[in-house]
């Protein structure tokens, strides 16, 4: 994707954090399974709420700014 102004620049980054947030649901609970000592599965099911949080806002952030985050290719 080229940037073109700074409004590409934000929708590009929203769609970045987004991709990664996403991709953070996925492996924390498998993170948090793995976890030979309860307070680290602990923290990682912690870090998931927070995850899902953020998630929430950044669509928040899009549907307030009437924009569409860009899709990544998957690779």
């Amino acid at each position: 994707m080229t940037t073109r102004s700074i409004s590409d620049l934000f929708i590009h980054s929203l769609s970045d954090i987004y991709s990664a947030e996403k991709q953070m649901t996925k492996s924390l609970p498998k993170l948090a399974r793995a976890a030979t000592h309860s307070d680290l599965s602990t923290a990682f099911m912690t870090h998931l709420e927070e995850t899902r949080g953020q998630i929430e806002r950044i669509d928040q952030v899009v549907e307030s700014c009437g924009v569409r985050r860009k899709r990544r290719p998957r690779t």
